[in-house]
């Protein structure tokens, strides 16, 4: 459904920069396959009015043009499309070679490196390294989630989807309405935010947890979307780096230094084993299950019982 969407507006583009004159509804028609195959004039006018703002929302520019006879057409002149220079220096290319060389993905991986090339071809001396003075870095974001995929496209064509998602105290996964928002990597997982139909509120899934494929629906989103400061906030939020308050756990003394990290006190109890006081935050259950035997809650006693019903729930299959 993404690729039809994008060969289309494409199509409609390359129409409307190509041609001298104004073209009407009727000869944009007649022109895309896409809009052919529309099943009525009701259903054409629907996708074209939305085509044409989806253009302009990306940036071009299309005029529309009233002839002698009253006929509207629109066209999409080159020299008001045309962009000026792209010229970088030597940290600026660096800081985006850096950034193409975080995604191990083959189908981001060539989007990025030939986003490089063109914009290096751009503005970037040939005998200048974009990676020299970060040779030592390695950046990853690895995702190995079917649904990052088509929901990073839901996100990008403001889509809503659905999905069958499993809670971490659930042994059997629900079906989930979401109108998708973003999605953001913390902890080394990913998270995506959005509003959930069905419990009319924000929501964030871990895409771990998201069982079977993500499908898309039709229609538009019913709540504005926030800006990328405040999703970023819910994220923190949800996956359990805004803490309140303080939870006691017991360690083995060689696991868990993710924990350790985190820990605003730590006592040896002997036996190979440690206490630590913790910051706790919504999700604290969640990542303390991730530690199998190596953790023991002791207080507080809700936190306990959380990390027990979650433990049970994974023994349950």
């Amino acid at each position: 459904m993404a690729i039809a969407k994008a060969e289309r507006l494409m199509n409609l583009a390359l129409c409307l920069l190509g041609t001298r004159r104004p073209l009407s509804k009727r000869e944009l028609r007649e022109s895309i396959e896409a809009y052919l195959e529309a099943g009525s004039d009701d259903s054409f006018n629907r996708m074209f009015e939305r085509d044409k703002d989806d253009l302009r929302e990306l940036g071009l520019v299309i005029e529309t043009v009233e002839n002698l006879d009253g006929e509207v057409g629109y066209l999409a002149r080159r020299d008001s499309n045309r962009l000026p220079p792209i010229t970088l220096d030597a940290e600026e290319a660096a800081a985006l070679g850096l950034a193409a060389k975080v995604w191990q993905q083959a189908r981001l991986a060539g989007a990025a490196s030939g986003a490089l090339q063109k914009l290096r071809a751009a503005g970037l001396p040939e005998d200048v390294d974009p990676y020299g003075a970060h040779g030592a870095l390695e950046p990853r974001i690895p995702v190995h989630e079917a649904a990052f995929e088509p929901l990073m496209l839901a996100c990008r064509d403001r889509r809503p989807v659905v999905f069958d998602y499993r809670k971490a105290n659930a042994a059997k996964p629900g079906q989930r309405h979401v109108e998708p928002w973003a999605l953001e990597c913390w902890r080394g997982h990913w998270y995506l935010a959005g509003w959930d139909r069905d419990r009319g509120a924000e929501r964030v899934f871990r895409l771990s947890r998201i069982t079977g494929k993500v499908r898309s629906r039709s229609g538009r989103f019913t709540v504005p979307v926030p800006d990328v400061v405040t999703v970023r906030e819910t994220v923190a939020s949800w996956a359990g780096e805004t803490a309140d308050r303080s939870a006691r756990i017991r360690l083995r003394s060689d696991a868990g230094y993710p924990l350790r990290a985190k820990a605003t006190a730590v006592r040896e109890l002997g036996d190979g084993w440690d206490e630590l006081e913790i910051p706790y935050g919504h999700g604290l259950d969640a990542w303390l299950v991730e530690f199998g035997p190596d953790v023991v809650v002791l207080e507080p006693a809700e936190l306990r019982a959380d990390v027990v019903d979650r433990l049970r729930a994974v023994a349950k299959g």
